[in-house]
């Protein structure tokens, strides 16, 4: 389905500045690589990604992003639709796939319960110029969502605490002080995720870090509780429409507090 240019409702307009321009949809060729190339910055409920955004499958994961290309336009697919422009939004768990950047992007990843899609525009409107340094401390600025039941919370933090190894519900219900079908209850309606598609959101994001500070593909997989390498390239792969061992060497590292 196409639709006419500035009608398509994932495409938030930011007010005023460089990224206040109309939207146009088209098709473009794909991208024959599906590296990440570029500068991570990496905060605890965040990162932001400056460079080369290669081609991607199309995927679905966890975090809200802003993707903001301060030069050409690029072109990606959201929903099925697809979109050629400088800023797209792309909710939380909404499938979509990059088809052609042929500019640097500055791409913001957001965990959802800390900052939703509305904190991530406010950010980009208040940084002046995108920037790695303006963006990051926008965000920084920005303020954090609150779950709303304290157990929940609780049972977020069980899990951390359990990743490297078997994360058993039973546990973290324990932990939470909930039974086991008030735990899955809750996931759903305040995080979006049942528990098992949270603990496995939450092992892709712990072996991430760990490649990015220098694990190999095994040692992160295992350091994060996946079975083997090949369970979190699969997953890397289902989430982020990359494979693991192509996208994350390429990239470098700054962590912030």
């Amino acid at each position: 389905m196409m639709r006419t240019p500035g009608k398509f409702d994932a495409v938030k307009t930011i007010p005023s500045g460089w990224y206040d321009r109309p939207a146009i949809i088209t098709k473009e060729p794909r991208l024959q690589h599906d590296s990440w190339q570029g500068t991570l910055w990496l905060a605890p409920d965040f990162a932001i990604l400056h460079g080369a955004a290669g081609a991607t499958d199309s995927h679905a994961h966890y975090a809200h992003q802003l993707m903001l290309s301060t030069g050409a336009p690029f072109t990606a697919e959201l929903d099925g639709i697809v979109h050629t422009a400088q800023h797209l939004l792309v909710e939380s768990l909404h499938p979509h796939a990059i088809v052609a950047a042929p500019s640097p992007v500055l791409t913001i990843y957001a965990e959802p319960q800390r900052l939703g899609g509305a904190a991530l525009l406010a950010a980009a409107g208040s940084a002046g110029a995108p920037s790695l340094d303006s963006l990051a401390a926008a965000l920084q600025a920005q303020p954090r969502e609150i779950l709303a039941d304290a157990r929940v919370q609780r049972a977020l933090d069980q899990v951390d605490v359990l990743l490297s190894g078997k994360v058993s519900a039973a546990a973290v219900a324990e932990a939470a002080h909930l039974s086991l079908s008030q735990l899955e209850r809750l996931f759903s309606a305040q995080l979006g995720l049942p528990v098992r598609r949270l603990v496995l959101w939450r092992r892709l994001r712990l072996a991430i870090r760990f490649i990015l500070l220098g694990s190999t593909l095994t040692e992160a997989a295992h350091g994060a509780g996946f079975a083997d390498a090949a369970h979190f390239s699969r997953t890397m792969r289902t989430l982020f429409g990359v494979r693991a061992d192509r996208s994350l060497r390429q990239l470098n590292v700054k962590l912030l507090d």
